[in-house]
């Protein structure tokens, strides 16, 4: 009997991993609420984020990648992101998923692994 795949090998690894990210950061910039936290931020800048997410939901989804990003508290503190916002954000994410039809179960490991995090972003 073989040892069960990663969630990053039954997501499609990193190409898809990085196909998520490409999807679900402009519909985060382009939302009315939560454009506000990309205003002042440049392409580089962008890039720079787009590559932290793919790293960290590639490590800690058993992926061979190493995140090397602060951790979720030190680098949301002080955005002053609230209930409503993750409300929205966690919405984009499941549209996302939807958009790559990602099945079950591993479309609920994702969005719960994603849940888990809310403790050290959300502040208000």
């Amino acid at each position: 009997m073989g040892q069960e795949k990663s969630l990053y090998e039954r997501l499609g690894g990193y190409d898809a991993l990085s196909a998520v990210a490409n999807d679900l950061l402009p519909r985060l910039i382009a939302d009315p609420q939560l454009g506000r936290f990309w205003q002042h931020r440049g392409e580089d800048g962008v890039a720079r984020e787009k590559q932290l997410l793919i790293d960290f939901l590639a490590s800690n989804s058993g992926g061979p990648l190493y995140y090397t990003g602060r951790d979720m508290k030190l680098t949301h503190v002080g955005m002053r992101i609230s209930e409503s916002d993750w409300t929205i954000f966690m919405g984009h994410l499941g549209a996302t998923l939807d958009a790559f039809s990602v099945p079950e179960p591993e479309r609920g490991e994702t969005m719960a692994f994603i849940e888990s995090t809310k403790v050290e972003i959300v502040e208000a």
